[in-house]
């Protein structure tokens, strides 16, 4: 399994078409090329045409990638607009697997800058992330299920009602090996 944007579902194609317009919108401002943008986010002209279409198929750390090279962050693409942010919502569907694995971005903070994030790995479940900045981190906290952060140290296990503060500048992953759903909140700092 990636760690890839799903695009498929009804929700997910919203966040896809959400983060291309705003990618598009925030490249066109600044007087940039296509090949400007890519080559300041690492990423190729091809990718960052079909992630402005909404036809793209990126994973957060691509679309953290190009944010950064834009001077903005992934919760700024990622959120809906103010208007639509005070709903009653669940939250920004932002990954999805087929078995039913999911995260949600809550919310977000400018200053400091810190996202919320809820997400539930199915059984058998993973998500292999990409390394953040430097000095970056995140916070779990287990709302059910067991969770195993794989971390270049060596795995750390979770349970319910336990929480771990962990740096992210470095290959990490997301693992279930139960047979029950986990979930946990997630807030990420510095990334």
């Amino acid at each position: 399994m990636r760690s890839e944007v799903a695009v498929g579902s009804s929700a997910t194609q919203e966040f896809v078409t959400r983060i291309g317009g705003r990618i598009r919108a925030l490249r066109k401002q600044r007087g940039w090329s296509v090949q400007q943008l890519a080559e300041a986010g690492g990423v190729s002209r091809r990718m960052l045409t079909q992630i402005e279409l909404g036809q793209a198929n990126p994973s957060l750390a691509t679309v953290d990638r190009v944010a950064r090279a834009l001077d903005t962050d992934f919760a700024a693409l990622a959120l809906p607009a103010d208007d639509a942010a005070n709903a009653e919502v669940e939250g920004t569907l932002v990954w999805q697997a087929p078995d039913g694995s999911r995260a949600l971005l809550l919310g977000a903070t400018e200053e400091p800058r810190a996202e919320l994030w809820r997400w539930t790995l199915a059984p058998g479940g993973h998500y292999d992330a990409e390394p953040d900045r430097r000095g970056a981190q995140e916070i779990h906290h287990i709302l059910s299920g067991r969770l195993t952060l794989a971390l270049s140290a060596g795995p750390r296990e979770l349970g319910p009602g336990q929480s771990a503060v962990i740096p992210t500048d470095q290959e990490y992953a997301y693992r279930n090996g139960g047979a029950e759903p986990v979930v946990f909140v997630r807030v990420v700092t510095g990334a």
